[in-house]
Order: structure tokens, then C-alpha cells, then sequence
């Protein structure tokens, strides 16, 4: 360590630098050779050496004026519009990557200098893996259609613009909440969805049922069952449990979903209620591996495909779901003080056979001046119905061996679950 200390610290600067700017090069080199249209490169590894220390080195010189640095960008410049023009000229080639990490690798040494040395990293790092996934990025921008951007758009509509706007103070009467708190849930619900859409969509689009359930149950268990139930009725066979086990598997995410979002917002009820979500989890993902192992399906039947979820950020859909959490934040709130916890009880049974998100965030944010058990319970009670509810629409939209199976499958993880709100 006393060597180290010893060592100048421009120097060590220096070699950073050298190094980042070198392996920016030998990607150049590299990406030179697998090109197939032959377009003609800036430079590569030593060309970049050499541009990442004159960037160093001008910097160095005069930091406070920065007229030696901005002299070498220019000069820079100058020879990058050269080349290009040339390039354009000679190759019909308009691509403008090789001039961009030239640019990249000239800034590195007042980054290295300047900044943590993390930074530095992170920029060398983005440089190669967008250098490197040219291909993969091309093909994704192939299946994106426009729908996608506006998808995109509304999520940052939804997270970047009213979510800022909306008021900290004061709380809505009745709901003990304000419409910043209320937004908030909207927003981190809207995340989630959005992320399981987009995994879906593109990163396992061709993954299968099994792992169609697994997304779909971080984004809709109640929606994904639905789906599962109506293909499995489509590609009807009884000669596996795929479906069947698959709509366990989406309740089993429901679980999990559930436990994050009860860990961001009421992480006080999230220790209690840990234990016993652990094993409902682990109940849920035992019953869909016994289910699938029962009768396991050929490798042609795991292959087919189940996506059937739809854009989840749509505005109407954000402004339905903060009205129904205020709904039940009303709801919640008249019936405790006229009916008590009894009446909480008959509430938490009867949302759960409608969308119980709204009902469970009102009850993890709500100040209803009630025990963290009744909490729990209340919360357990409205799982076990929206339970009772995918297993009927497994019966009415699936084959009947999907339906007789995935039901079985629910009515273990229903009674276990039952169990577990009444020892709580």
C-alpha cells in the first residue's frame, strides 16, 4: 500500500486512460474485421491510443483555461469531418460510429481525471456493448412498432410529468392520503406491469407457457389465468398438465408481487406478513412443479406460446386504478367506523373478487388506526377470494382437464392460505 501511495497520481491517470482508449481500439480493430460492407473506420487501436493521450496530455496542460484542450478538439474535429466526408464520398456510407467513439475516447482523460473512477467504466463499458450489440439492437428496432414509443411515452407521462405535479399536501378527506401518495402507487403498480410487459414482449417472446405464466403473474395473476384458461381450451390436450401448471405458477407471482409491493410501502407489515407469504410462495411453486412433473408435456407442446397480455399503460387504465383506491380508501374508512373490523373483514372477502391492488395499497398506506394482524388478515382474506375467482374462470374458459387440474392446484394453495389468516 506504501508503494502505491507513492506512485504520482497522474501517472496512474495516465494509464488509465492509455488502457480505456487502447481497448476502444482493439474493438475498432475487431469491429474492422467482422465488418462485411467493409466501411472504412477513424481508427483503431492505436489511433485511439493516441487520441486518448493527446486528450490527456492537453488537459493536463491547461485545466483552468482549457485552450490547449478545445485547440485539440477542434483540431480533432477537423480531421473527423475529413474522413467523413471521404467516407460518404468513396463508400456511400453515412455511418457515424467510429467518429463518435473517436470523440468518446478524446474525452476520457478529463473524465479520468475529474471524476470517480466508476464513471469511467460505466462510458467504456456503454461504448463496447453498443459497439458490440449493433445487430442485436438492429433486430430489436425491427419488432418495435410505433405503438411501442407511445407506450413508452405514456409511461413517462404516467412517472415523469404527473407524478411531479401532483400535490404532497393536504390529504384527500376520508382517505388520510394525498394525491402525491396516491400517484406514487399508481406509478410503482404501472412499473412493474410495464417491466413483466416488456419482458414479455421482447426479451421471452418465443419462451413458452410455463414462462408466460411467470411473467403474467407479475404483471395480472387474474389476467394471465384468464389467458392460459382460453388457450388451453384452443390448443386443448390431455396429455399434460402445461396449462394447469402454469396458471399455479402465475398465482405463485402473485404472491411475489404482492410482497414487493407491501415491502415499498408498508415494510413494517411486510415483516410480519414474511414468514407467511415465504409459504404460500413456496406452497405455490411446489403444487405447479408437482402438477407439471404429474404429466409432463412433450417438447414440441412447452414451445407453444401463450402472450396474450396488451399494453398495460394506458391513461384510462392509471386514472381506473387511482379512482378505485380511492374508492376503497372511502370504502375502507366508512366501514370500520360504522361496522368495525368485522366489517373489514366482509370488505377484504368481497374485493378480492374484483381487482385487489387497489384494495391491498389503500390497506398498506391507510392510517385506519388498526392492528398490523388485522392488516394482515384483511389482506390474506382478500387473496384467498381472488383465488376462489381464477378458479372459476379457469372452469368457465378452459378445457375441463386444465380446469380440473389447475382448481386442485388453487384449492391447495387456498387452503394453506386459509390456514394462515386464521392463525395469524
Amino acid at each position: 500500500m506504501d508503494l502505491l501511495a507513492q506512485i504520482p497520481e497522474v501517472f496512474i491517470n495516465f494509464l488509465i486512460t492509455l488502457a480505456f482508449s487502447l481497448l476502444l481500439g482493439l474493438e475498432q480493430r475487431k469491429r474492422s474485421y467482422d465488418d462485411s460492407d467493409n466501411t472504412p473506420a477513424f481508427g483503431t487501436d492505436r489511433t485511439l491510443a493516441f487520441i486518448g493521450m493527446f486528450g490527456f496530455m492537453l488537459y493536463t496542460l491547461s485545466p483552468q483555461t482549457l485552450l490547449l484542450y478545445i485547440t485539440g478538439a477542434c483540431i480533432l474535429g477537423v480531421l473527423l469531418g475529413i474522413f467523413y466526408y471521404t467516407k460518404v464520398r468513396d463508400s456511400k456510407s453515412y455511418g457515424l460510429t467510429s467518429i463518435l467513439v473517436a470523440l468518446v475516447t478524446y474525452t476520457l482523460g478529463p473524465f479520468v481525471i475529474t471524476q470517480p473512477l466508476w464513471i469511467s467504466v460505466v462510458i467504456v463499458v456503454s461504448v463496447l456493448i453498443l459497439v458490440e450489440r449493433k445487430e442485436f439492437l438492429q433486430n430489436v428496432s425491427k419488432g418495435i412498432d410505433m405503438n411501442e414509443f407511445t407506450t413508452l411515452a405514456k409511461f413517462l407521462v404516467i412517472a415523469g410529468v404527473i407524478l411531479p405535479i401532483s400535490p404532497k399536501s393536504p390529504d384527500i378527506p376520508f382517505v388520510g392520503l394525498s394525491a402525491y401518495t396516491i400517484w406514487l402507487t399508481v406509478v410503482v403498480v404501472s412499473t412493474i406491469s410495464y417491466a413483466s410487459y416488456l419482458l414479455q414482449k421482447f426479451v421471452f417472446k418465443n419462451s413458452g407457457i410455463i414462462v408466460s405464466g411467470i411473467l403474467g403473474g407479475l404483471y395480472s395473476s387474474t389476467a394471465t389465468t384468464v389467458i392460459l384458461a382460453k388457450r388451453s381450451r384452443e390448443l386443448s390436450t390431455d396429455e399434460s398438465n402445461l396449462f394447469a401448471s402454469s396458471i399455479v405458477m402465475a398465482t405463485a407471482m402473485m404472491y411475489i408481487r404482492i410482497l414487493i409491493l407491501m415491502y415499498i410501502f408498508n415494510d413494517a407489515l411486510g415483516r410480519l406478513l414474511l414468514p407467511y407469504f415465504l409459504i404460500l410462495i413456496g406452497v405455490s411453486i411446489a403444487t405447479a412443479a408437482v402438477v407439471y412433473f404429474i404429466k409432463r408435456p412433450k417438447p414440441d407442446e412447452s414451445n407453444k406460446n401463450a402472450n396474450g397480455h396488451t399494453n398495460p399503460l394506458e391513461l384510462k387504465t392509471a386514472m381506473l386504478f387511482a379512482v378505485l383506491f380511492i374508492f376503497f380508501s372511502m370504502a375502507t374508512h366508512y366501514i370500520l367506523s360504522i361496522y368495525g373490523t368485522g366489517g373489514l373483514n366482509v370488505l377484504s372477502f368481497a374485493v378480492g373478487f374484483t381487482d385487489i391492488d387497489p384494495f391491498l395499497l389503500n390497506l398498506f398506506q391507510g392510517n385506519y388506526g388498526i392492528t398490523p394482524n388485522l392488516l394482515a388478515k384483511a389482506s390474506l382474506q382478500a387473496i384467498i377470494s381472488n383465488n376462489i375467482l381464477k378458479a372459476v374462470y379457469t372452469y368457465v374458459f378452459g378445457d375441463k382437464h386444465t380446469s380440473r387440474v389447475a382448481i386442485a392446484g388453487l384449492a391447495v394453495i387456498t387452503v394453506v392460505n386459509i390456514i394462515l389468516a386464521v392463525i395469524i
